[in-house]
């Protein structure tokens, strides 16, 4: 029988590789008349107001954030960067090889499955796409919710919507945005992950000293549920 009734994960770093932003970045700091540090360098100061989702629309968070690095590009040169960030973060965004068959592994034990994630717009966009979007049950994003993580709102949420108890759900993340200790507030059990390319990973108000599980894969999440549970290879391309 499963110790847990749902599994929840964060997205970025748990379920994808490290993330770093890639060159396609400068494109959209390039249609917007802004230097490429200055546009980062806000982007890094403001990340939880753009993905509290309280700054408005994509293109009005864009907008705003222009206005904070001090230029004033056109409508229509928010409009291309708007769509040319989505392309960016998309670029930035490589599930890990084991995503795929841990969430399938999970929904064939009968355990749900869930997304918490800090974002800004992009990811609710094109998370559909994903190979991981149909084994998902829940999906919680804080630039839809107005909350971000370790905000208890974020985890209750992701609750009701399944219809389970806090104490049925295990989290995992790799512990940007104190999200274990969150999780834990809300009644979780939590578990880090930290697997090896987490090194350089881009994160913000990271989980620092957690003294819980921690994991080096996600394929440890199987056994963690359900310890009867064999291990499961991963293809590697």
């Amino acid at each position: 029988m499963p110790r847990f009734q749902a599994v929840l994960f964060d997205f970025f770093g748990t379920l994808t590789r490290s993330v770093q932003r890639g060159a396609a970045h400068r494109w959209t700091a390039e249609l917007l008349g802004c230097p490429s540090d200055t546009l980062v360098e806000v982007l890094d100061r403001t990340y939880y107001q753009r993905a509290s989702g309280l700054l408005g629309s994509a293109e009005a968070t864009l907008r705003w954030v222009c206005d904070q690095a001090g230029v004033h590009p056109s409508d229509l040169a928010v409009r291309a960067a708007v769509a040319s960030r989505h392309r960016a973060v998309r670029a930035d965004t490589r599930l890990r090889d084991e995503a795929v068959p841990v969430l399938a592994g999970l929904r064939q034990r009968g355990v749900r499955t869930g997304l918490i994630s800090d974002c800004t717009h992009e990811l609710p966009a094109f998370l559909p796409q994903l190979a991981i979007a149909p084994l998902l049950d829940v999906r919680v994003f804080s630039v839809q919710l107005g909350r971000c993580k370790p905000d208890p709102a974020l985890y209750l949420a992701a609750c009701r919507r399944l219809e389970l108890a806090p104490a049925d759900c295990l989290y995992v993340g790799d512990g940007g945005s104190q999200e274990l200790t969150g999780a834990q507030r809300a009644g979780m059990t939590a578990a880090r992950l930290a697997a090896p390319d987490l090194a350089g990973h881009m994160v913000f108000n990271a989980e620092r000293g957690w003294a819980g599980r921690v994991l080096t894969s996600l394929t440890e999440v199987l056994e963690l549920v359900d310890p009867a549970v064999e291990p499961i290879a991963c293809a590697v391309p």
